[in-house]
């Protein structure tokens, strides 16, 4: 049941999916119902209010969404005061047709009005009908919006929304519209504000991150930003993603390798390593090109750990173009691949084009490029056995952590160390290690997606991230709330008997 009664606040849950671009709009979401005078729920209760922050790249996305919403009629028949709203990428792309499909949901707004959310569900409780608002383009940058950090020791922050990229397969440009970039100073600004408050890790986000500065005209901007990013003092890693290969240019890897706490690591999506299927995907770069990139960066950086995103069974991909993608991989030596299945997303060229792949192929293409990832990044990984890193320790990374007594976290290069943490006191002051604490320990053990270090720390650093993770805070970053037709916590709804109405 839905805990408010009269004079509480209202509480509220955010359920995300999709990108990193995703998982912080939700920080965003979060941020303005909190301004608005919600408070969050317990993950055991049912909230006044369900958020879903959908994504549309992939195709079970409308499946899951509509699947959770039918999973909640019944709680809503039984809570009539419980309100649902669906916002993100799915949102924009089916507007009303959510509501015709599941009319117990009260909001839907779309990619360019997080912003509106408080005040249409204001406007749905008060007549009591469903508010559809969906704008075509962004109706203030979503950084100005208040925003309920995740994180004590890292954050993201957006320099960019949008693409001006045509990639056939890719349905974001439409629902997220053409790239919108912030200006430098107020970049900064948020990632000192962020530093301020303890945060040890900012990510710099964008939908295609380093074609920053095509709205004002620096095509060097992104390589100057990661450079004043290393003039922040207190700011120890700095990480990036999504890049593009086509606007890949070499001041950023000389930037990569001469600020100090930009961090080595490097997500570049190869999509394909086929040119034939390149060119079909509309991708403004070829395997050469593309294997260029990653020679010059490790000849600057060593040590970096490089992974990617790679699309299996585009339409028309031969077993000649699967072989040149799996020779790529070879070459690359990725650390780490995140691998898709092609599937038909409406609205895109590639979803009419003739010679669509038998699911069988897909599935076979598959398991043979999972097959080759993985030998190559455990090969990878069993090169650092013996070798000391640096772990930023960090919260739910580890899913046997309770039971085999580690505490996980990344090092530099982006790969996930769970480590041993010693006897209490073993290390220095170190008698307890806390998510944004720093620790430096030695690799005894390699696995394709993880490291293990099984020795006592090498030594333990207390950060004020970890005081904040130890205090239970959580950073807050300010923004401008607008349209709000009321200040301070919304009126508790009363009970209600009966259910809604259901077509």
């Amino acid at each position: 049941m839905t805990t408010a009664t009269a004079g509480s606040p209202r509480t509220y849950h955010v359920r995300t999916y999709g990108c990193q671009m995703n998982v912080h709009d939700s920080e965003r979401i979060s941020g303005l119902l909190e301004a608005a005078g919600y408070v969050r729920a317990a993950e055991t209760d049912d909230p006044d209010v369900i958020v879903f922050n959908t994504c549309a790249v992939r195709e079970n996305a409308d499946n899951r969404l509509y699947g959770n919403l039918g999973h909640l009629r019944p709680t809503k028949a039984r809570n009539p005061g419980m309100q649902i709203a669906v916002g993100g990428c799915l949102a924009q792309k089916d507007r009303g047709e959510i509501v015709r499909r599941a009319p117990w949901v009260d909001v839907v707004f779309g990619t360019h009005n997080i912003g509106s959310l408080p005040v249409l569900l204001e406007r749905a409780r008060h007549n009591a009908a469903a508010e559809v608002e969906i704008l075509e383009s962004l109706e203030v940058f979503p950084s100005t919006l208040p925003t309920r950090r995740e994180s004590t020791y890292a954050g993201w922050v957006s320099i960019s929304v949008g693409c001006n990229n045509t990639c056939t397969f890719c349905i974001v440009p439409s629902l997220r519209g053409k790239e919108k970039d912030r200006r430098p100073g107020e970049i900064l600004a948020e990632v000192q504000a962020l530093v301020d408050t303890g945060v040890l890790e900012v990510t710099l986000l964008g939908q295609n991150v380093n074609s920053y500065g095509v709205e004002f005209g620096d095509r060097y901007a992104f390589g100057k930003l990661l450079r004043a990013c290393g003039e922040i003092d207190g700011l120890e890693r700095v990480r990036f993603t999504s890049p593009h290969p086509k606007d890949f240019t070499d001041d950023v890897i000389a930037a990569m390798a001469e600020t100090p706490n930009v961090c080595h690591s490097l997500h570049m999506p190869l999509q394909s390593g086929s040119d034939d299927v390149l060119r079909a995907m509309r991708r403004s770069y070829r395997a050469d090109r593309y294997l260029g990139i990653i020679s010059k960066v490790r000849e600057a950086m060593p040590d970096a750990a490089i992974t990617t995103d790679i699309i299996v069974g585009f339409p028309g991909e031969t077993e000649a173009d699967f072989e040149r993608t799996l020779d790529v991989v070879r070459e690359a030596r990725f650390s780490s691949a995140f691998t898709f299945q092609y599937s038909k997303r409406p609205g895109t060229p590639a979803a009419t084009m003739d010679d669509q792949l038998p699911k069988q192929v897909v599935q076979e293409r598959y398991e043979r490029l999972i097959a080759a990832v993985e030998e190559i990044s455990w090969a990878e990984n069993k090169k650092l056995v013996g070798e000391t890193v640096e772990v930023l320790v960090a919260v739910g990374e580890g899913r046997k952590d309770e039971r085999t007594g580690r505490m996980s976290g990344r090092a530099r290069d982006g790969r996930l160390v769970h480590f041993a943490t010693g006897a209490p006191g073993a290390v220095g002051e170190a008698a307890t290690i806390r998510p944004g604490d720093i620790v430096h320990t030695t690799i005894t053990y390699a696995a394709p997606h993880h490291l293990n270090a099984d020795g006592a720390p090498l030594a333990h650093r207390r950060t004020r991230a970890g005081d904040a993770a130890e205090a239970g805070r959580t950073p807050r970053t300010p923004g401008v709330l607008l349209g709000l037709p009321t200040i301070g916590a919304p009126p508790a709804v009363p009970p209600q008997t009966g259910s809604c109405a259901v077509s």
